[in-house]
Order: structure tokens, then C-alpha cells, then sequence
């Protein structure tokens, strides 16, 4: 969706852990430690790709695996602003009545549809509405 509307596509992610999931809060906790090295995307890709595993020695390898400053890392993922995002982006998707993921919004509206051509529709749809208003 980037690459096909790269001037009006913008993504927003929100940490939304699921509570049956042992390492959910740390893995997402990791997942933004890594952002601020600028490693966000590749380290939620890495976690997601094998997400049934996810445990400490993964989230330990795959910030090996990124290359990430090891000190730097261990500082973010204690520090806690980034557990208090997790938490606020959780009560959103609580007060927006999220009870799975992932949860896809365009244009603020929820999308039941699942597909890449569902969603181009519906950003087409938005951004024609928008010209028009």
C-alpha cells in the first residue's frame, strides 16, 4: 500500500499485546527498544515471521541478528516510557473495542476486508471523497 500511495498512505502502529501471550509485552516492548535505533520495522517483521516462538532467547537473537547497540537496546527495553506506549495504544484499542488483531483502520474506519485490493478500494474511495469535500 506504501509503494502504491506513497505521498497519501501513512502507517500507524499501535502495540496492542495479546494477554495469552507470555512474551506479547516483551516482545513489543523489544520491538520499539529497537525503534529508537531505528530498526522498528525489521524487528517486528523478525518477531512476526516465527510469532508462536517467541520467547527471550529469540528476542535476544534477533537483536544480535539486527546488529543492535547491546547497551543501547538493554537501556530502551527498561526504559519506562516505552512500556507505558504499549499501554496506552492498548487502552485505545480497548476503548475502540479491539478484541483481536491484526485490527486495520483506514481513514479511521475500520476495514473488515482482509485483501491488498479491498484495502487499495477503500483508500481510493477515501481519497475521493477527500478531493471532494
Amino acid at each position: 500500500m506504501l509503494e502504491k500511495n506513497p505521498r497519501t498512505v501513512k502507517i500507524v502502529y499501535k502495540n496492542y499485546p495479546l494477554r495469552n501471550h507470555k512474551y506479547a509485552v516483551k516482545a513489543a516492548v523489544a520491538a520499539l527498544a529497537a525503534g529508537r535505533q531505528g530498526k522498528f520495522w525489521e524487528f517486528h517483521d523478525a518477531l512476526y515471521r516465527d510469532f508462536r516462538k517467541i520467547n527471550e532467547d529469540m528476542i535476544r537473537e534477533i537483536a544480535l541478528k539486527l546488529e543492535l547497540n547491546g547497551d543501547q537496546f538493554e537501556k530502551d527495553s527498561n526504559d519506562p516510557a516505552v512500556v507505558r506506549k504499549i499501554q496506552e495504544d492498548a487502552n485505545e484499542a480497548v476503548q475502540l473495542g479491539i478484541t483481536g488483531i491484526p485490527a486495520v483502520y483506514i481513514n479511521g474506519k475500520k476495514s473488515r476486508n482482509r485483501s491488498l485490493s479491498d484495502f487499495q478500494m477503500t483508500i481510493d474511495k477515501e481519497l475521493k471523497k477527500s478531493q471532494t469535500n
